[in-house]
């Protein structure tokens, strides 16, 4: 089959793109952005790349057509499709249908952490020797690819997935994750995000709650039980086997519960229990409350498909985490420059706290650019000083105005509570010159982001070589 993805250059239709390659469809594709590193993956695959969306594409024929969520109506190649009559489906249903329909599917949904639970449940399969397959939305170290096809071995059944709960198709506004037919589901956590399609809290509840309509009676959900929101998600209705994970922590002589616990340790590791009895320490080079609560999800998805928690605690001492979460992309003179994903306030305070635990009284300089749809928006702002309260420096960047690029908002208003640790800028070089000013020896330089950020990151290390 020949299909054509509009839309291939996002993180879901590039890794959508790769697995119908290696399933032996002959694959092309379009974009409005088409540029590195994206691009040169896809290429590197076989896979050729239109630039736009020019109604001449359909000369190409393909037999399907693939539509991203990030093409509406109005988009010419779509408005000629629609005009024809011509086929075509969205990428989850594509994926549930072609690549997902005979597999064991562990989706890991929520609204922080996502890729990095994907990403260590699948490295836990792989290390157990299951071969499992996966779409995930970064790039694990461990792999160094961000989907591939199961492979042959004896768990080649199984697959995971990070499971989003973004709409799925400008004709399809339902979650993309009810497409995947999980037989095991993390909920890892729930508060409001994306405020450019839901209106509140509640209507993202009620999408999770249809994901947990999908989950089987012979599946199992492996859900927080710290998020009040997920309470009240299974609460609606659940006809799987349920276990909760992160309830307060206790003693090893506490049985009174019987879910997934931890006690932390002073150097970052932490024991594991489940129904009260411990299941081994994990000792691992990551930090943070936030990666602790991953692991221990993807330590009970894991046991779910078989593999023993002592086993899965053994393989996560070797989980080499995901690019851009806490990467660390240069150091110069004794100032170290880290990239990492966040961008929703509750995921920064989590990466700050998590830095500073691992720094101690080292200087944070926190720099920022909220560029997510919901933040553009401003139904955030006033949640960000909050955020960033433990950074000694905060650099913030967006540019006034509305438009694609512009916030709409006064982000130096916003910052405004953090006093004169806290400055906005609207230029890239301004900003960076003034980290580069302010940066002094044992500084840790955090950038924080869902998009490339203009590649801050190099930027401020070489104005740090000068």
């Amino acid at each position: 089959m020949h299909i054509h993805i509009l839309g291939i250059c996002g993180t879901f239709m590039g890794g959508l793109a790769v697995l119908a390659k290696q399933a032996g469809h002959k694959v092309t594709g379009c974009d409005a952005n088409v540029y590195p590193p994206m691009s040169t993956q896809l290429e590197a695959q076989g896979i050729a790349l239109v630039e736009g969306f020019g109604p001449e594409q359909l000369n190409l024929q393909p037999d399907l057509f693939v539509i991203g969520n990030v093409v509406s109506r109005g988009n010419p190649l779509m408005e000629e499709i629609l005009d024809r009559g011509l086929p075509y489906v969205s990428g989850p249903q594509w994926i549930g249908d072609h690549i997902l329909r005979d597999k064991w599917v562990l989706a890991v949904a929520g609204t922080h952490g996502k890729t990095t639970t994907s990403s260590m449940l699948a490295w836990i399969l792989e290390d157990a020797g299951y071969d499992p397959g996966f779409l995930i939305g970064g790039v694990p170290m461990n792999f160094g690819i961000s989907a591939r096809l199961s492979g042959k071995g004896e768990g080649s059944g199984f697959f995971v997935i990070e499971a989003d709960e973004y709409d799925t198709a400008f004709f399809d506004k339902r979650s993309k994750f009810v497409h995947y037919h999980a037989r095991t589901a993390i909920l890892n956590n729930l508060e409001y995000d994306h405020a450019d399609i839901f209106p509140d809290l509640a209507a993202i509840e009620t999408q999770f709650h249809h994901l947990v309509r999908t989950v089987p009676r012979v599946g199992r959900l492996i859900v927080n039980g710290r998020e009040a929101s997920l309470q009240r998600v299974v609460k609606r209705g659940c006809w799987s086997e349920t276990e909760w994970f992160g309830g307060a922590d206790r003693s090893e002589n506490d049985k009174t519960h019987k879910d997934w616990s931890l006690i932390e340790h002073a150097d970052g590791g932490f024991d594991v229990f489940f129904d009260g009895d411990m299941q081994g320490t994990v000792q691992w080079q990551l930090s943070g409350e936030h990666n602790r609560m991953n692991a221990l999800a993807a330590i009970a998805a894991a046991r779910h498909v078989g593999v023993p928690p002592a086993q899965a605690i053994g393989s996560l001492a070797k989980f080499e985490n995901v690019k851009r979460r806490m990467e660390v992309r240069g150091t110069v003179n004794g100032i170290t420059v880290y990239d990492d994903f966040a961008h929703h306030p509750t995921a920064i305070a989590t990466t700050v706290a998590g830095l500073r635990k691992k720094i101690g009284s080292a200087r944070i300089l926190a720099v920022l650019e909220p560029r997510s749809n919901t933040m553009k928006l401003g139904t955030m702002k006033e949640a960000l000083p909050g955020s960033l309260a433990d950074a000694d420096l905060v650099f913030g960047y967006g540019a006034k105005g509305g438009g694609k690029d512009g916030l709409g908002w006064d982000l130096d208003a916003a910052l405004a509570p953090l006093g004169s640790k806290a400055r906005a800028f609207d230029e890239l070089d301004t900003l960076v010159q003034a980290i580069a000013a302010a940066a002094r020896p044992g500084d840790q330089i955090l950038a924080m982001s869902n998009g490339g950020f203009g590649n801050v990151h190099q930027k401020i290390l070489d104005a740090l070589n000068k």
